[in-house]
């Protein structure tokens, strides 16, 4: 792969004024910031329930503390690779910092309320509730797409759809952006045994122009490419930070001591090797007496060796990221003692905080909120003559409404409805369509 390409600027609506000072990554990160389905992240799930009384994170403040933290990764590999390539191509590489942002800014757009949840919840709908009925009525490679909803795929579209009365194009943000949010570059349909994919059906063709400009290699005709280099950058700032301050909010949450916490921390850091760390920790705790300023230093210094140590991975791979035969993630192949510190505390996540009482009621929640209204409105696309459907489909912003009349379609604006509602607003409705705020 070469940078010239990757880079490419090109995007499906380009005209803005020629007096703007910015240029066209930083467009795309202000486009993202400024736009309403990135505000509405404020009121959607990150893991914990919102509001509540302590400060935990939303898919907000998770997304801005992700592109913090992908602009890092950026610079300091761009820093690393000063020594092993040439001056044309690190001029090429200076914007890459604003890319990984902006990708990482718009990583979680897709995801519906109540977190991964919510993409459970349209899941079995489908798979085995009420709308598994539809699969007779929905091609193969469209009801994959239905049976494994996925936030990722969802974030894509929401960038790229033209949704009713709005531009071609979507956000219309440049190609390098949107290659650079590919995780996982192929359809639901190709995934296999994957988890997760990255396009839906609906938006194949804009995946397939994306990737080709960019001229990231082609892996099979289904289609499934390769990884734009970039992506990996942004997966290991997700990675770091939910991993990371999942741990500080369990912490808040009284889910995990602070003598566990500050020892979680401590564990990235080798006793033998790295006594400065130890030095310096003391004679900040010293200082500072607030368990919580004290976990919050520990957390910087966690992020902060992370960040180094992905980097490392990135430069010392950097042939065959640019090949696109680079296994798995940066993470996956951090050194033996920062990988088993991630490993541990991915297995305390799993089986305390991921699992923990207050977690799983909100996920509840969600099954019987998202799942009611998925109900409803789905009956009302289908039979769309009857008079309460008729009221109900009058809800739904135009913006969502499409001329199309197959089922896929139709179903999609029903998800794309769902999807963009945030945890409030989808309560909310639910209690308006039960009667439950009547006086």
């Amino acid at each position: 792969m070469e940078w010239n390409k990757l880079l490419s600027q090109k995007r499906e609506s380009s005209a803005h004024k020629t007096a703007d000072i910015r240029n066209n990554f930083q467009r795309d990160y202000d486009r993202i910031i400024f736009s309403n389905v990135f505000r509405r992240l404020q009121n959607k799930t990150q893991v914990f329930p919102l509001p509540g009384t302590k400060l935990v994170h939303n898919r907000l403040t998770h997304s801005l503390e992700v592109a913090s933290v992908g602009r890092s990764i950026a610079r300091v590999v761009l820093k690393k690779l000063s020594d092993k390539t040439d001056s044309e191509t690190l001029n090429l590489l200076n914007d890459i910092d604003i890319i990984v942002s902006s990708a990482c800014l718009a990583h979680d757009l897709g995801n519906p309320p109540f977190g991964h949840s919510g993409e459970e919840t349209i899941s079995s709908y489908f798979k085995e509730g009420a709308g598994k009925e539809l699969a007779t009525e929905i091609p193969e490679n469209q009801w994959s797409d239905l049976i494994a909803f996925e936030g990722n795929a969802n974030a894509f579209r929401q960038l790229t759809h033209q949704f009713k009365g709005r531009r071609a194009g979507g956000m219309s943000l440049t190609f390098a952006t949107l290659a650079t949010l590919i995780k996982y570059p192929y359809p639901s349909f190709n995934k296999g045994t994957r988890k997760k994919y990255n396009v839906f059906n609906s938006e194949i063709d804009t995946f397939v122009s994306v990737m080709e400009e960019c001229e990231v290699p082609r892996l099979s005709a289904e289609p499934i490419y390769a990884r734009h280099p970039l992506s990996y950058m942004m997966e290991a700032a997700d990675d770091i930070c939910y991993l990371i301050l999942d741990m500080e909010d369990a912490h808040k949450r009284d889910i995990i001591s602070t003598e566990d916490t500050t020892k979680f921390f401590s564990d990235f850091f080798d006793l033998e090797k790295e006594k400065w760390f130890f030095e310096r920790r003391n004679e900040i705790f010293d200082i500072v007496t607030d368990k919580n300023e004290r976990l919050a230093f520990l957390r910087a210094m966690v992020i902060n060796k992370l960040v180094d140590c992905v980097s490392n991975v990135y430069v010392d791979n950097y042939e065959n990221i640019m090949n696109g035969c680079f296994d798995k993630s940066l993470i996956a192949h951090l050194p033996e003692h920062e990988l088993k510190a991630m490993n541990e505390c991915r297995e305390f996540s799993a089986k305390y905080i991921y699992k923990h009482p207050s977690v799983v009621k909100i996920e509840l929640t969600g099954f019987n909120v998202i799942g009611d209204l998925l109900n409803s409105f789905v009956e009302a696309i289908r039979f769309p003559e009857k008079t309460y459907n008729k009221k109900l489909l009058s809800i739904i912003p135009e913006q969502f409404m499409t001329e199309k009349n197959d089922m896929y379609s139709r179903l999609q604006v029903v998800l794309d409805y769902i999807s963009n509602m945030t945890d409030i607003y989808a309560v909310q409705l639910y209690k308006d369509l039960h009667g439950m705020n009547q006086n």
